[in-house]
């Protein structure tokens, strides 16, 4: 889907713009990260350009969106997920707890700050999965229903249709910066 540079000095328009997109994005992904965190970068910027394209092609009519089933959020969140949280105990392990213990906390709450951060860190790749499944799927429905009322409408007042045929548009441009959003924040969350 997406063109390969060629070997030649000058690249088109979509080549360069697609080269241009991508390094913008890790860019912005590495800011927050060391260099150590740099190496995940082909990884991070890769499963964002699948997310983005599998919510986008889902946009199209009578297409399948995969990204609206939990099954493939969960399976790329929980691995990915598991793999940070092993990086992270591995190569710095007084960091990766410090988390679940935030500092100033008062003596009697560090049970129980403990055990709600634990639990909060095994929720998070449901809760990327599910982030990404409900809003691909609520928007997909909306589009439905507006779909079907402006075709419902059409011979009956063909004004309201007219009217509710622009709220369809402007909705799948919403829909279309959902697609991009929802990809760009999975990564950035992951």
């Amino acid at each position: 889907l997406y063109p390969a540079p060629a070997s030649r000095w000058l690249n088109n328009r979509l080549i360069t713009l697609q080269g241009w997109f991508i390094n913008q994005f890790t860019q912005q992904l590495m800011l927050p990260l060391n260099i150590g965190g740099h190496k995940w970068a082909l990884v991070l910027t890769s499963l964002m350009i699948f997310l983005m394209t599998t919510n986008m092609l889902g946009l199209l009519p009578y297409t399948f969106t995969p990204t609206t089933q939990l099954s493939l959020n969960m399976g790329l969140a929980v691995p990915l997920w598991l793999a940070t949280v092993i990086t992270g105990m591995r190569n710095q392990p007084t960091a990766a707890l410090g988390h679940l213990l935030p500092e100033g906390t008062p003596i009697p709450l560090i049970p129980v700050l403990i055990i709600i951060e634990t639990i909060s860190l095994f929720i998070r790749p449901l809760a990327l999965g599910v982030r990404l499944t409900a809003n691909l799927t609520a928007g997909h429905l909306l589009i439905q229903l507006i779909a079907t009322a402006a075709f419902v409408l059409m011979p009956l007042m063909p004004a309201v249709a007219i009217v509710t045929t622009l709220v369809l548009f402007l909705l799948t441009l919403l829909e279309v910066a959902v697609a991009m959003i929802q990809a760009y924040v999975f990564v950035l969350l992951l």
